[in-house]
């Protein structure tokens, strides 16, 4: 007991030293000319400005890398959709990416007739009642938009983009939100001012009706996600007022048959303005400059009056309601409270008490529910909007139990909390964690902007001191404090949504329309692209691991020990790597999953997650095939104390036969729900077509087999686990001495290792004929993916790979999005890519995918395997490929713990240096010609095995022989089981 004492407050000392205050205000500076607010200690190092035409530019410097990430929102999305018009901000996103009157067109003096006629014949189309006039202007808007697509250039945005280092052009948008996201070569800053400058002046709507079939596609996924209609149903009753449960961000069906070019224009000029957008940048650039250049280019924006959404106040929830949502995938729970608006105190209660009860590692619910094997999977947590919140709670349950048992023993949870039955050293360890994850992810690029991002949307900005104080203020709150306000807040007053199995008699599928496939003209470019090209760019050289010099390597016994050290922060990870996983050992999974919920002689299993939490650390044991890890990670200062709490566990843990029979059954629960997920049957159909009928993804135990484990054949392998050999890499602010000296207390080392066990095999079978797997599963969509086994992996051919990947199909610039999607709106996702192992030996692989509507999935086929068959050439597409292959291994740069990552990485494939020093040079000589004949040779004209996942009432079976033999596989020979 004095032992646990001490230790206990040893932890709290670490947790409290976590915690410490800071303090965050608003301060005032003027620098190159421009004056800008800051707020003290904030870890992002964010500035913001406010334009004369009241536009919000937030700047957040960091130079570790020559790459600048960006966003730009605007506080406008589903809330402020017009009732008649729902979508509207979405189908708007989707459109400020086709250009404007000076990109994306040939002539736009000859479009802009034929562009104006389209926009009548939708408010014609959108008025008329009678179907067989609407088919009849539907037509003629499929014409008027093929003249139109005389003059469009598809997909010019992205291909500019791409020119300028950009690998991630993206947007969304949802409830009050409508964001733009990129990132850009920091040598390219001026380009990237112009082109998104121009982007926003004077958008058209160009190639609307194809956009609007991936918009339509879009949706129908939606209906095959039953995740996503558990969500608008429950915000339907959540929110019976406002436009959170009453408008959906993609729109009815109804209005998606029913737009109006008109509505967005007029959405488009009265939100988009600057005092009611944002910009932020984080990344390597020189904040006085930067600004500057920003201030010139947005400066012709114009601000107007703005009205913002502003809803009536909803009536309080008094009593329980029911939802209930019904689809393939597994039942599950779920019970949601409405929360309160952004920065009030009753908002950071509900984000503190989320985590009270759900943290992953030692939450209320974590611990009684997820350790103690009560339901299948329980989660819970806050969502916060603008004007309210979500706070939930979700619950699988395991075989035999009901949705009401499940819904029952997350309300116990609830209960606890209101009796105050948990430990007030749970808010300060909360707290802490929280910090912990702040100090991981600050130093990102990507963080900083989607912080900043959220911060805008949610307060103007205005906020950030009171927001980065949030943990601080959290953890003065006391135990007292979250019992009194569980109970006046947790009462009879929620929504609970029953996720049932079986058919959603509800479903409406967006019908297809009558499309002429629209020209891409992707081999032209507008001025405006042409004079952007001219724009002088400072070369980036681009920066290599030299493995020996970036690495330190010494020996710990008879173990090998790398590390690099972490001159940034207090941050260690320590991770034992094995070369030898669930293929070597086939129970070696089983006794990972089982570690979690066994105890030792000193600690029961749920005490050593409470003090693995206390301290702000983490361990975790990852078995992949071939091999496994037992990582280590959080504060250095706890660096001790969790490793040796980590060896305690592997050598000491004890039997815990309740926990492993729960274990059992929970397994058996999971394989049945895997069988109702369309991913996993996605992914284990290209396993068969891969491997055959015996493959890495069926080969598992008979349930009888997992029936048979024993306690004592798991204990065997987690206490003699770390007698394989392992080689040990520490990411931390120790040196390798010091290090070592420390490990030598800690980890225990046998004289000599066992001798590796002798893995399965597995061959990858020829694919000398067109063969199609077909499996039968509810949905609207028909999803298809093409696998080819091809010729042994062959660093030679990396570069070849590398770039016939991003011309061809990677990203919406590509070759097939270009084709099946813009021009031919025949899906919202599709894609192709040449995929080499990450084994030296291994077979490379060739697979493509498209995902549409089930009567369109002959079209689709039939578009993919032209392209299979046939590269076309487009040389400004090429170049650019090229050129942003080359700019991502210029301006990549691996740092910290992922250097350790490219040193396995690259060990795997036969290498001992850095692989991309032979990609770069080898992609510098290559032209279209070498890409066309790696096309020909190993591509075209080849077999593929077809993939298809859709329901049988949707396909014919005479329509998919014509791809090739159709074997109907059932889940059983999938599975395994």
């Amino acid at each position: 007991m004095k032992y646990k004492f001490l230790l206990f407050a040893i932890l709290q000392f670490a947790c409290f030293r976590l915690i410490a205050q800071k303090s965050y205000e608003w301060k005032e500076a003027t620098s190159g000319g421009y004056t800008y607010k800051y707020v003290t200690n904030d870890p992002t190092k964010s500035r913001f400005y406010t334009l004369k035409n009241g536009l919000t530019v937030v700047l957040s410097q960091n130079a570790k890398a020559p790459v600048v990430e960006f966003k730009l929102a605007v506080r406008a999305g589903s809330n402020t959709d017009p009732k008649n018009a729902t979508g509207l901000a979405h189908y708007l996103e989707h459109m400020l990416f086709k250009g404007t009157d000076k990109f994306g067109t040939l002539n736009y003096a000859k479009e802009k007739p034929l562009l104006d006629s389209i926009e009548i014949l939708y408010e014609k189309y959108r008025q008329t009642a009678d179907l067989l006039k609407r088919k009849e202007i539907y037509a003629k808007i499929d014409q008027v938009s093929g003249e139109a697509s005389n003059y469009s250039i598809a997909g010019e945005y992205g291909k500019m983009m791409k020119s300028i280092g950009g690998k991630s052009s993206n947007a969304h948008t949802w409830n009050e939100e409508t964001v733009y996201d990129e990132d850009f070569s920091s040598n390219a800053t001026d380009q990237f001012l112009a082109l998104q400058a121009e982007r926003f002046r004077n958008p058209v709507f160009r190639l609307f009706h194809t956009e609007l079939e991936a918009v339509y596609e879009e949706k129908n996924r939606g209906l095959d996600d039953d995740d996503r209609k558990i969500e608008e149903q429950t915000s339907a009753k959540l929110f019976p007022t406002h436009n959170y449960g009453q408008q959906t961000t993609i729109g009815t069906i109804a209005h998606l048959k029913n737009p109006s070019l008109v509505e967005i224009r007029k959405y488009y000029n009265k939100y988009y303005v600057p005092n009611n957008m944002l910009l932020v940048f984080a990344g390597d650039f020189v904040s006085d400059e930067l600004i500057k250049k920003i201030d010139r280019s947005f400066a012709y924006m114009q601000p107007k009056p703005l009205e913002l959404y502003n809803p009536a106040p909803e009536k309080p929830i008094t009593k329980i309601e029911q939802v209930d949502v019904y689809g393939p995938s597994a039942e599950r729970v779920k019970i949601s409270f409405r929360g309160a608006a952004q920065s009030t105190s009753e908002s950071k209660m509900l984000s503190l008490i989320s985590g009270i009860l759900f943290n992953g590692k030692a939450g209320l619910a974590d611990i009684n529910l997820n350790q103690q094997q009560k339901v299948q999977y329980a989660d819970g947590g806050y969502q916060q909007m603008k004007d309210y919140g979500v706070f939930s709670l979700t619950a699988q349950p395991k075989k035999g139990q009901t949705l009401d048992q499940a819904r029952a023993l997350l309300l116990d949870q609830i209960a606890l909390l209101k009796n105050g039955d948990f430990d007030e050293s749970l808010i300060k360890a909360t707290v802490a964690n929280k910090k912990l994850d702040l100090l991981k992810e600050s130093s990102q690029n990507r963080f900083r902007v989607n912080a900043i991002m959220r911060e805008f949307i949610l307060n103007r900005g205005v906020n950030w001191d009171n927001t980065l104080a949030s943990l601080d203020a959290m953890a003065s709150i006391t135990k007292n404090e979250v019992v009194a306000f569980a109970k006046q807040f947790f009462l009879d007053n929620y929504i609970v949504t029953y996720k049932h199995q079986g058919a959603d008699k509800s479903m409406v599928k967006v019908e297809k329309p009558q499309i002429t496939p629209v020209k891409t003209n992707a081999l032209a470019t507008s001025e405006f692209a042409k004079a952007l090209s001219l724009l002088p760019v400072k070369p980036i050289l681009p920066k290599f691991l030299d493995y020996r010099k970036d690495l330190n390597f010494s020996k710990e016994g008879i173990a090998n020990v790398i590390t690099v050290q972490n001159t940034d922060n207090s941050l260690f990870s320590l991770t034992y790597r094995f070369d030898i996983g669930n293929w070597n050992l086939p129970l070696l999974n089983y006794a990972a999953q089982y570690l979690p919920f066994l105890g030792t002689e000193k600690f029961s299993a749920e005490e050593i997650k409470r003090q693995f939490y206390n301290i702000a650390c983490t361990y975790s044991f990852n078995v992949g095939t071939e091999n496994a890890s037992i990582t280590i990670s959080g504060l250095q200062e706890n660096f001790y104390q969790a490793v040796r709490l980590t060896e305690q566990v592997f050598a000491g843990c004890k039997a815990d036969e309740q926990a492993l029979t729960e274990l059992k059954n929970a397994i058996f629960q999971e394989r049945e729900n895997s069988k109702s997920d369309k991913d996993y049957i996605q992914a284990g159909l290209k396993s068969y077509a891969q491997y055959g009928p015996k493959n890495p993804f069926n080969t598992n135990l008979s349930n009888d087999e997992i029936r048979s484990i024993s306690s004592a054949q798991l204990l065997s392998q987690l206490h003699n686990f770390s007698k394989y050999k392992h080689i040990v890499t520490y990411f931390g602010p120790e040196t390798m001495d010091v290090f070592t000296a420390g490990l030598r207390k800690l980890h225990y080392l046998p004289k000599e290792f066992l001798p590796e066990p002798v893995a399965r095999k597995y061959s990858s079978v020829l694919t000398d004929t067109n063969e199609v797997y077909f499996v039968n599963y509810d949905m609207v969509q028909a999803e298809v993916s093409w696998l080819r086994n091809t010729e042994p992996s062959d660093p030679k051919l990396e570069a070849k790979i590398d770039l016939f990947n991003s011309y061809f199909g990677d990203g919406i610039e590509s070759v097939v999005a270009q084709s099946i999607r813009e021009s031919k709106g025949l899906a919202y996702s599709t894609e192709a890519f040449y995929l080499s192992p990450n084994k030296k030996g291994r077979l490379n692989v060739m697979t493509a995918y498209v995902g549409s509507q089930a009567d369109k999935m002959n079209e689709a086929v039939k578009s993919m395997n032209e392209l299979l068959a046939d590269l076309p050439e487009i040389d400004q597409s090429f170049e650019v490929s090229k050129n942003n292959t080359l700019n991502g291994l210029e301006t990549n740069r691996i740092t910290g713990e992922r250097i350790i990552s490219a040193y396995f990485g690259d060990k795997r494939r036969g290498l001992d240096h850095d692989s991309r020093i032979d990609l770069y040079e080898g992609l510098k000589p290559l032209r279209f010609a070498d890409i066309k004949t790696f096309h020909k040779e190993h591509v075209a004209g080849k077999s593929y095995k077809y993939c298809i996942i859709a329901a049988e009432k949707n396909v014919k079976l005479e329509d998919m022989q014509k791809f090739g033999r159709v074997t109907k596989l059932s889940l059983e020979e999938i599975f395994g089981y």
